[in-house]
């Protein structure tokens, strides 16, 4: 009975001690599948790497002829409609020549004005101061002329005691008074007008024939035609408005070739390069892409607005038509194009300083491994070396763990 007992004792004990084993077991399977990180992985393979930087541009025509009221006046007639195709020569406005006529006779007036002071200043004065002068000449001759006899006559009679000393020295001061006035007239005549007075003459006469060229030049172009063959996009003016002088009166451009000035953040320019292939894109149609290269790359920064900038000139290389001068576009610039190179996606390079490395997942864990680094874009990174084609490499942590090496781990399916 008491062997019984016994067995029945020990028996017990053998099946808490197998139970307790099993659940020790169970712990431990379960510690380690805990353990276990899931992450998201990517293949090292060969892919083409692009780098490209993006910016906002303004579309414009090259050339392009605006035609600029030529005086402040009337538009009397438009001969063009609003996308006519001209030719060169055809004529596209005409403005009211009324008041370039007034302006061409009034400048001839003041012209011939001047001609008329500077030819008269050249011979000493007009004909009336002329004669005047002439006549002023006469009439001191003839008061020299009597005071000279006077005081001959009164020198005679002082001799035989018939006048005095003070009778001889007044008719003397007569005569000398005579004299000097002769003098002053000749001077006058020789001296009327100092050479800056003849200067500023001519130079009145210069600017007279500058302002009467001015005007012609006007009256000369109340008819405004086109200077290239082309589409007429713009005429923010009607007829019988009337205009400043300057005003925009038509704007005519060969649409088939268009540019871009775009403007790069300063950060951006030193990537830029005459030549690099350019996408374009304007929200009016965007479905469809135009394209283009870089034909003057930034040479200055500039403020525009908040920003500062590299001002960039682009080509418009396959426009039809469709892009319109004026309208704003968003440019992408491909400023480097590297094929078939070693690649991953750039969320799985780490760095410490200069020291760049990836986690390899090798049989369930992660490997720190070194590798050298080529170009970086946006997404993807070139790899020239430390890992090869068809390694596996860990992005990150589904949860919030870190990678460090050695981890075990399991690939997100």
């Amino acid at each position: 009975m008491a062997q019984q007992e016994t067995g029945r004792s020990f028996n017990w004990l053998w099946w808490r001690l197998a139970a307790l084993l099993v659940v020790l077991i169970a712990f431990a399977i379960y510690r380690m599948n805990n353990n276990v990180i899931t992450v998201r992985s990517a293949t090292v393979e060969r892919q083409d790497i692009i780098s490209t930087v993006s910016t906002n541009g303004k579309v414009e025509p090259n050339p392009d002829f605006q035609a600029h009221a030529p005086f402040p006046g009337v538009v009397e007639k438009i001969f063009v409609t609003l996308k006519q195709q001209v030719q060169p020569g055809q004529e596209l406005v005409k403005m009211d020549e009324t008041e370039a006529l007034k302006e061409v006779a009034s400048a001839r007036a003041n012209l011939d004005s001047s001609l008329a002071s500077l030819n008269a200043m050249k011979q000493g004065g007009t004909q009336d101061e002329r004669l005047t002068a002439s006549s002023d000449m006469a009439a001191a001759q003839s008061q020299q002329q009597l005071a000279a006899a006077s005081l001959a006559s009164l020198k005679k009679l002082q001799a035989q005691g018939a006048a005095s000393e003070n009778e001889v020295a007044a008719a003397q001061q007569k005569l000398n008074d005579a004299n000097t006035r002769i003098a002053q007239l000749k001077t006058r005549r020789s001296d009327r007008y100092a050479g800056e007075d003849l200067t500023a003459q001519q130079s009145a006469v210069e600017q007279a024939r500058a302002s009467l060229a001015a005007a012609e030049n006007d009256l000369a172009h109340v008819d405004i035609r086109a200077p290239f063959a082309g589409t007429v996009f713009a005429i923010p003016i009607s007829v019988y408005d009337f205009v400043e002088a300057g005003k925009v009166l038509m704007e005519v451009a060969d649409l088939s070739k268009l540019q871009v000035r775009a403007y790069f953040d300063e950060p951006e320019i030193g990537k830029l390069a005459i030549g690099q292939p350019v996408s374009i894109v304007w929200a009016a149609k965007p479905n469809r892409v135009w394209h283009g290269h870089i034909l003057q790359a930034p040479t200055t920064i500039i403020n525009y607005g908040t920003r500062n900038v590299g001002e960039c000139l682009i080509s418009v290389d396959d426009n039809n038509g469709d892009l319109l001068p004026n309208t704003n576009v968003t440019v992408k610039v491909t400023t480097l194009n590297l094929s078939n190179v070693l690649s991953l996606p750039r969320e799985g390079l780490h760095t410490e300083g200069t020291y760049n490395f990836v986690y390899k997942i090798v049989s369930g864990r992660l490997v720190k491994t070194p590798v050298r680094v080529g170009v970086v874009n946006l997404t993807r990174v070139e790899i020239t070396g430390g890992i090869a084609s068809g390694d596996t490499v860990a992005l990150g942590a589904t949860t919030e763990a870190d990678l460090s090496d050695g981890l075990r781990v399991k690939v997100k399916q």
